[in-house]
């Protein structure tokens, strides 16, 4: 854990676990909310997952941008609001067509994870940002521990409608504790000081930078083989997991395994962590969640068992764990300080893209072998150890050349 924590860190931590755990209530039920209740197919419910990130993978290099030029915190209240009235939206919806406009609305305005980073980064030296970065996977996890549990059983005890609005609750008191406890990181002096140094992230910049291209490659690489789990995660539960168990019993048994995967990400942030990074560094620790990240997909793509599914999407969430934060950290440090909001926004952008592309196929696969995703994304995870044995030689010969 951080030495001598911000007091400001403290605080965006609280407003991101609030927030995951409104979040993560929906999970396990949203695929088997639309089946249910608006009789959706595999491939239009994996389209719905889809439709959230491909608003994001638009809005996100924009918000992050913005909030570089106007402040960290007016762009969280905005997109706070937004994830409020799309979670109303969920459980409101009389129409299929409303679960689609709500997650693509919570796309759009969901800089709420973007910005929190980017806040993160202004507050935390570049040494420790891994670790700071690592916090916010740790407040994923415990909120990854709470929500789908809670939204499993709140969906069996009061219908599956209530977990939405329980989540829209949840959206509104991050909203409000940004609004009255969370400061701006820069003033205005600040922020135009770092406009007239004339920094901009074109394309250009990124696609001539090549270790900025090869920390998006991981990002984007992480997130397919992720997306591949999501879309199918709970129609798995229900027809191999759990297939002689009711519909709301599903829910809650998928609940249940995600609340596995969140202790495990909790665990990994606050214990592993740390150690590790002192132990291999940002760039090897990189490569070892990879290969922790594949063990544990490749268990779950040969698994029936509920509680070998359990252990193998745990080391999965570690894998992830040991994996994202040092790759976020590694991207802000390729561009000049005063583009970090920008180039974790495309991070995020490049990233949503990787996930909408596989939650769109998702369905597809699914539906011509149950495990056929986890398959596939069991080898892409191993791929990606390419690009991030390419980072660690890129940045060392670049701080080879400095010396010289």
């Amino acid at each position: 854990m951080l030495k001598s924590v911000d007091k400001r860190l403290t605080t965006i931590l609280l407003i991101v676990f609030v927030q995951m755990v409104g979040a993560s209530l929906i999970l396990p039920i949203l695929p088997l909310y639309a089946l249910g209740e608006f009789d959706l197919s595999p491939q239009a419910i994996t389209l719905l997952a889809a439709s959230f990130f491909a608003a994001q993978f638009v809005a996100g290099p924009y918000l992050g941008r913005l909030s570089d030029k106007v402040g960290r915190v007016p762009v969280l209240l905005v997109s706070q609001l937004g994830t409020v009235i799309a979670f109303v939206a969920l459980g409101a919806a009389p129409a299929a067509w409303v679960l689609y406009a709500a997650r693509i609305l919570d796309g759009i305005t969901g800089g709420n994870i973007i910005v929190a980073q980017a806040y993160v980064t202004d507050i935390t030296p570049a040494n420790r940002r891994s670790e700071a970065l690592g916090l916010i996977l740790a407040a994923f996890g415990i909120a990854f521990f709470v929500g789908p549990a809670i939204g499993g059983l709140a969906s069996r005890a009061f219908g599956p409608r209530v977990p939405y609005y329980l989540a829209a609750v949840a959206a509104l008191v991050t909203l409000l504790l940004t609004w009255f406890t969370l400061d701006e990181t820069h003033d205005d002096d600040e922020r135009a000081a770092r406009a007239a140094a004339g920094h901009k992230l074109t394309p250009r910049l990124v696609l001539s930078n090549l270790p900025t291209m090869l920390s998006l490659s991981l990002g984007f690489l992480s997130m397919f083989v992720l997306g591949l789990v999501i879309a199918v995660f709970a129609l798995f539960g229900e027809a191999v997991l759990f297939s002689d168990w009711d519909a709301e019993s599903v829910g809650l048994g998928v609940g249940l395994i995600l609340t596995g995967v969140g202790l495990s990400q909790f665990l990994t942030q606050t214990t592993l962590i740390r150690p590790a990074l002192a132990r291999f560094g940002e760039l090897r620790l990189i490569q070892f969640g990879i290969v922790l990240r594949a063990i544990g997909l490749t268990i779950i793509a040969f698994s029936t068992s509920a509680i070998l599914t359990t252990a193998g999407s745990a080391l999965f969430a570690s894998g992830m764990g040991l994996t994202t934060p040092p790759t976020q950290s590694a991207a802000t440090k390729t561009v000049a300080d005063a583009l970090r909001g920008g180039i974790l926004g495309l991070y995020q952008s490049v990233s949503s893209l990787g996930t909408i592309i596989s939650t769109a196929i998702g369905g597809v696969l699914f539906a011509i072998d149950p495990f056929l995703a986890f398959r596939i994304g069991a080898v892409l995870a191993f791929l990606a150890l390419i690009p991030a044995i390419a980072l660690e030689r890129t940045f060392n010969r670049t701080h080879q050349e400095s010396l010289d």
